[in-house]
């Protein structure tokens, strides 16, 4: 084995990646219509040394408030949300210091109703660290990252932008605004 793929491999203290190992090396992100599936994310960030994978993966649901979802359709700045997500990964590999690799994946417009529209996974030592990981990543995702989000309906019920979830004292607060 490579002294690089041993880097990658192999981490002290945990899942902390070797100092050989760079930042892009240790995040998997992409804001696309054409996003990786939750496999690939999930063959991303599996590491031999670390025993834990968490994720997430939100999917268009059929109905909102007695309304029949038709689709979401996802709009963004791809260089500043991209950005924004290495942020995220920054800052979560800083709080949760075992995690060994990220992988943050958004679509952009239409998702169908049962498909994914964001998937994260991380991976760590131990499972604590990784759901802690993954579940400040699609809260903070939620509140910073420049996507958005419109809701689609069937029949004459219009359009939704929905602003992203706020979270402020543990409690979220939408902002809709009706498009006919």
């Amino acid at each position: 084995m490579s002294e690089d793929v041993q880097a990658k491999d192999t981490c002290t203290a945990g899942c902390i990646a070797d100092a050989a190992t760079s930042t892009n090396e240790r995040f998997l992100i992409k804001v696309s219509g054409d996003m990786p599936t939750l496999e690939e994310c999930h063959s991303f960030v599996n590491l031999p040394s670390c025993g834990a994978i968490s994720s997430f993966t939100g999917i268009t649901r059929d109905n909102f408030q007695g309304k029949t979802v038709n689709h979401l359709s996802y709009e963004g700045y791809v260089p500043m949300a991209e950005k924004e997500l290495r942020k995220l990964c920054d800052e979560a590999t800083s709080k949760f210091t075992s995690i060994g690799k990220i992988a943050a994946v958004h679509i952009l417009g239409d998702c169908p109703v049962g498909s994914a529209s964001v998937i994260l996974c991380a991976s760590s030592p131990h499972r604590k660290e990784a759901m802690h990981c993954v579940e400040f990543l699609i809260d903070e995702l939620k509140a910073k990252v420049p996507i958005w989000k419109m809701e689609v309906y069937e029949g004459d019920d219009g359009r939704v932008w929905k602003e992203n979830i706020e979270w402020k004292e543990g409690k979220p607060k939408r902002v809709m605004v009706r498009q006919d």
